[in-house]
């Protein structure tokens, strides 16, 4: 049988060296933008939460950083989320996407939501979506996409189904 030798770790030890960064903290330029693509189903996984993590630190650095929402990410802006009523966190976290978007967007970040997937699909209307949220013809997911090309923006992209 293995035996683990040493001793039990204890709240606050860290385990791994979170001071050593490998690579230079880089900041942006004045004018560099960033636009985050998401295209991914809210709450089967970490791909959205880390997404809004992402684009928010990326924010922080100085980009002009803009997330675009289409599929059942656009459902991820829902403003009548919450139990037993709107904006109730029934459960620790329940909220997370709401507050981290809303976090994103107190920061100067833009968000994009698709029309089609949140109507079509969904049954969201827009003034279902969370306010500062500007709602986008499905058309403009791949004209934001070119955009961000003919911009030399910074482009990051998550496809889940």
């Amino acid at each position: 049988m293995v035996q683990v030798v040493g001793e039990r770790v204890q709240k606050g030890d860290a385990i791994v060296d979170y001071e050593d960064k490998v690579f230079e903290d880089i900041q942006a330029d004045a004018g560099e933008k960033a636009y985050i693509f998401m295209h991914t189903v809210p709450f089967e996984g970490s791909v959205g939460l880390v997404n809004m993590l992402t684009a928010t630190r990326v924010r922080r650095k100085g980009f002009d950083t803009s997330i675009v929402m289409f599929g059942p990410a656009s459902l991820m802006v829902s403003a009548s989320r919450g139990y037993p009523k709107v904006g109730d966190e029934a459960f620790p976290g329940a909220l997370g996407y709401n507050k981290q978007l809303q976090t994103f967007m107190d920061e100067g970040g833009k968000i994009y939501a698709c029309r089609f997937s949140a109507a079509a699909l969904y049954g969201m209307r827009e003034v279902d979506m969370m306010e500062g949220v500007k709602p986008i013809n499905p058309l403009d997911v791949l004209d934001a996409q070119l955009t961000a090309r003919r911009e030399g923006a910074l482009v990051m992209q998550t496809w889940t189904v």
